[in-house]
């Protein structure tokens, strides 16, 4: 059997930070006292009609031109059927046949190859509730606060072919939602989620039978997940079995996905359209002025950083994954003090350490880019050692300040005088003549403490890539 290929395709959930739920004006808040945030109309209550919030359009329309997507100036909403305890009405307003935005794509950096994964649509809904499984109550509690919650549903086409390239997607698609400000997600909250679609296939053959993933509460959940599947399946078809499509459960806890029901009793939605809510029409003018209001996307932002400055793609992404510090970067390479690579060392090391411990943006500290950069150079220039400038770094952070006030009070500058670093050179190799001479014999690790020795005598100013050379120097004038 030839080598069998996985077909991914994703279905992503996210909720919008809208003030109020998406037909109602209930607010649109996360932890508030079960079934607190409630009217009739979220509830489903007969005579109530639900009203479209105005708003939900315009972040489904700027997530669509973060993807490329066609925007459709007239589309509908469309009641999709099914009796769940924790959708009150027995059914939920969504869009089927004409969704808000149609066919797009997102470009994104795997590895060092660009991948341009479709985007099938982006549509509108409203969330259902929660259902609460509590160890202290014999039954399930139903919270309706979540019904009416605005979600856009993100789907791809099948493009990905690897769980690298899907947790890579996800990311990107996070990190834009946030961008274009949108959506907290905040994933222990719920405000995103993914469903999957997986199959297995020989390559240059039609598409396999697929299997759709639910329950997948993470994006590490829906690596494993995809992992887990691929596996399956493909054990299933080297044993000459036949894949079923159907819809399975994944248990994180397990590790592995359980059936809930196959292609024969699968749900009808009954979709048709919803009578109780008008079309939905954009104009040209509402269309343009929101593309306006998209930035450059943090996709795009990884792709130039690795291109254009050399980073690896870890690294773009740490940084444009943040608007806090994808600013803070862009700034020190407009003022052009130091290397680009210097800039992004500092922002991926020692700063998100600090940001991630604490849990602040670089907006809430008082760092500036401008003294960033003089570090930098400093530090290119050999004037601070790589300890003095992350001691230098975390008084700008904490107290900000400027470079040089900070070098010179606090003692950090490094010594480059050539006269007093060969001075140093000859008292270190003549007080370490062993050391000195196992170097000659062939122990480079010799090397090593002679430096250190330099150092110490130097009180930790002495530069210590140039004592590095004149110690070399030295030693190889005297064999």
């Amino acid at each position: 059997m030839t080598e069998l290929e996985s077909v991914i395709g994703l279905e992503i959930h996210a909720e919008l930070k809208t003030n109020t739920k998406i037909f109602c004006g209930c607010k649109n808040t996360f932890g508030e006292a079960p079934n607190s945030q409630i009217c009739p109309v979220c509830m489903g209550l007969p005579g109530t009609l639900p009203r479209l919030n105005s708003k939900v359009c315009d972040f489904a329309v700027k997530m669509g031109h973060a993807l490329n997507c066609r925007i459709n100036k007239v589309s509908r909403m469309d009641r999709k059927n099914y009796f769940y305890p924790d959708l009150p009405k027995a059914y939920q307003i969504s869009q089927s046949d004409i969704p808000i935005c149609g066919k797009g794509s997102l470009d994104i950096l795997v590895g060092e190859k660009i991948r341009t994964i479709g985007i099938t649509r982006i549509h509108i809904e409203e969330d259902a509730g929660k259902l609460i499984h509590d160890a202290d109550y014999r039954g399930t509690l139903c919270d309706l606060n979540r019904c009416g919650v605005p979600l856009i549903e993100i789907v791809t086409e099948p493009d990905l072919r690897s769980t690298e390239e899907v947790r890579v997607f996800l990311e990107n698609i996070r990190s834009i939602l946030r961008y274009i400000g949108i959506s907290d997600c905040k994933m222990q909250e719920g405000s995103i989620r993914c469903d999957v679609n997986v199959s297995m296939h020989e390559k240059e053959t039609p598409l396999g039978i697929r299997c759709e993933l639910k329950n997948v509460n993470s994006f590490s959940a829906a690596v494993r997940g995809i992992e887990y599947e691929i596996k399956r399946q493909t054990a299933i078809i080297e044993n000459n079995g036949h894949i079923e499509r159907e819809t399975r459960r994944w248990d994180d806890k397990k590790g592995i996905s359980i059936l809930m029901r196959n292609k024969e009793n699968a749900q009808d939605y009954r979709f048709f359209p919803e009578p109780d809510l008008g079309t939905v029409i954009l104009s040209d003018e509402r269309i343009d002025s929101l593309k306006a209001e998209i930035p450059e996307l943090p996709n795009q932002k990884i792709i130039r950083y690795v291109s254009e400055y050399g980073l690896n793609c870890s690294e773009a992404f740490l940084i444009a994954d943040a608007p806090d510090k994808a600013e803070l970067f862009e700034q020190c390479i407009v003022k052009s003090e130091c290397l680009p690579r210097s800039a992004a060392n500092r922002i991926v090391g020692e700063i998100t350490k600090y940001l991630n411990d604490t849990g602040k943006s670089v907006w809430e500290t008082k760092l500036t880019a401008d003294e960033l950069s003089k570090l930098c150079a400093a530090a290119e220039k050999g004037i601070v050692s790589s300890s003095g400038a992350k001691t230098v770094l975390a008084e700008l952070i904490e107290n900000g300040g400027k470079v040089e006030e900070i070098i010179e009070r606090l003692g950090l500058a490094q010594n480059s005088d050539y006269e007093y670093l060969c001075k140093l050179a000859d008292d270190v190799i003549a007080n370490n003549q062993r050391s000195a001479e196992d170097f000659k014999n062939g122990k480079t690790n010799a090397l090593s403490h002679l430096i250190g020795q330099a150092m110490k005598l130097s009180k930790g100013k002495a530069d210590p890539q140039k004592v590095k050379e004149i110690i070399l120097n030295k030693l190889k004038t005297e064999e």
